[in-house]
């Protein structure tokens, strides 16, 4: 890897001037108050940074892993009470702790856990949550009512409330962002919307929701831990470390392959475990990497990992200063939520499954439609889909077959699939159900060849059979073995490798 360069001092200085705003609204999203988003901001970058495996990952708060907060603590204490600040400082400790034992014993595997299906009608139905959650504060509203959809359903069907101002900003700052991209990916439409919404509000005396004060000095320590939460908090916290890390996982295999250099995922779960414990350590919350920050600090010219830490140090100088944003609306804020998650909504993606694949599409609007009705509780939702695609997984590799075709006296058996403790009974029962066909036969050959795995339990049932035919006087021979099946056969059957193959399966 590249050493430290003066590219990483412009790359990483270029996104933590994105980073200032859109932490803040993430924070927001979170629960929390604005401000807590730059302590989430400053530190984390600067430990993931040690341990990164990527260059050009940047670490921080995001949308997804900002709503699956919500969704965790909302349910717990009050969205901005202290004690909801606590747990939000636990909950990054868990999600740490978490991702930091799975780099440790080398079991980055696991991000694939959940199936792209799944990890697909989450992303589009978290972002239409992302987007409800942000359509008060955009439209200027309070709705009377709680619930991300019942409130976003009142500001929409209350247009007589809205505030003017507070549109146009959100406006605004959604044309800046999505605007400034189309130009060129480097222009800072997140940046140039906080500028416009800081001087509006303090040139017009604008009466909207603000930010409001923001300390100054570095990031605290914790208060009041309530380690009693602990254990509620641990279901969460897995699944904000498993979907998190998705993102990571992305970004990370996207610019490797670019730059042809290869990634250490173990290390990513490290870096990222590192960086939620730093989060947890100065009264942050859940962070993650985010491909929008990621793309920018690659466009940028940033070199080596230490663009992070470049990052992360720049916000941490910015703290003593942050009061300069007391006057930023809210509705920018909500702005840039926004138009950070538009993108994520596919729905005509969600459909085209359906034409792929018809069990995995329906895990995938399983996953979608539990998402939306369960919220806040959406990492409940994510549990449910990876049990749905694991038992869909199991129930395919259940689903055995059984080709057969006779030659003289010399029977042919050619079963496909999975040969394992849960297929092993309906192969048995589709072998005798081939052979009470009539067939007058003194010699069966199985063909395994087409058999993409076989356990214990398979080879097990294949002996039985075995020993079921020889009983019967007829002679049974193995043919076509995987090399992958080879030495559990040859010890359980006896299975000579050199004794004949008998003739090839028939095309």
């Amino acid at each position: 890897m590249p050493g430290f360069s003066t590219r990483d001092i412009v790359a990483g200085i270029s996104v933590a001037l994105v980073l200032v705003p859109q932490s803040m609204a993430y924070a927001d999203l979170a629960g929390l108050p604005a401000h807590y988003g730059l302590y989430a901001a400053a530190l984390p970058p600067i430990v993931a940074a040690f341990f990164a495996s990527s260059p050009y990952l940047q670490t921080g708060p995001v949308a997804l892993t900002s709503l699956l907060t919500l969704g965790a603590l909302s349910v717990l204490a009050t969205p901005g009470s202290q004690t909801y600040i606590a747990l939000a400082a636990l909950l990054a400790l868990v999600v740490g702790v978490a991702r930091i034992i799975v780099g440790v014993v080398k079991e980055g595997r696991i991000s694939y856990l959940m199936s792209r299906p799944v990890l697909q009608g989450f992303t589009i139905a978290a972002a239409l949550l992302i987007v409800g959650s942000q359509l008060p504060g955009a439209l200027g509203v309070s709705p009377p009512i709680e619930g991300v959809i019942p409130r976003a359903w009142w500001a929409l069907s209350h247009p007589g409330d809205w505030e003017a101002a507070s549109v146009v900003l959100a406006v605004m700052t959604g044309l800046l962002i999505l605007g400034g991209r189309r130009i060129h990916p480097l222009v800072p439409g997140v940046l140039v919307a906080t500028l416009i919404g800081i001087g509006f509000s303090v040139l017009t005396g604008y009466s909207g929701p603000i930010v409001g004060a923001v300390p100054a000095g570095l990031p605290p320590l914790p208060r009041d831990v309530p380690w009693s939460q602990l254990p509620l908090l641990l279901i969460p916290g897995g699944v904000i470390a498993l979907v998190g890390f998705a993102e990571a996982a992305s970004i990370s295999r996207t610019f490797a392959v670019m730059d042809r250099r290869p990634w250490d995922p173990n290390r990513e779960f490290i870096s990222q475990g590192v960086a939620n414990v730093a989060a947890a350590l100065s009264s942050g919350f859940p962070v993650g990497g985010s491909f929008s920050r990621s793309s920018l600090n690659h466009l940028a010219g940033a070199r080596s990992r230490w663009s992070g830490a470049v990052t992360g140090l720049a916000v941490l100088l910015f703290l003593p200063l942050a009061g300069i944003l007391a006057p930023l609306p809210r509705a920018v804020l909500s702005g840039i939520v926004i138009a950070a998650v538009l993108g994520l909504i596919r729905l005509p993606a969600l459909a085209s499954l359906w034409r792929l694949s018809k069990p995995q599409a329906l895990a995938a609007w399983t996953t979608f439609a539990l998402t939306l009705i369960l919220a806040p509780r959406i990492e409940l939702a994510v549990v449910i889909g990876i049990l749905l695609s694991l038992g869909i997984h199991a129930w395919r590799e259940m689903k055995v077959r059984c080709d057969s075709w006779l030659e003289d006296s010399t029977f042919h058996l050619a079963p496909r699939g999975v040969l394992w403790f849960g297929s092993a009974p309906q192969m048995q029962r589709s072998f005798m159900r081939e052979l009470e066909e009539g067939h007058d036969v003194d010699r069966i050959v199985l063909h395994l060849g087409s058999l993409g795995r076989i356990d214990l339990s398979g080879a097990m049932m294949l002996k039985e059979f075995r020993e079921e035919m020889e009983a019967g006087e007829i002679e049974v021979e193995i043919a076509g073995v995987p090399y992958h099946a080879r030495r559990i056969l040859r010890r359980t059957l006896g299975w000579d490798p050199d004794a004949g193959a008998g003739a090839p399966p028939r095309p």
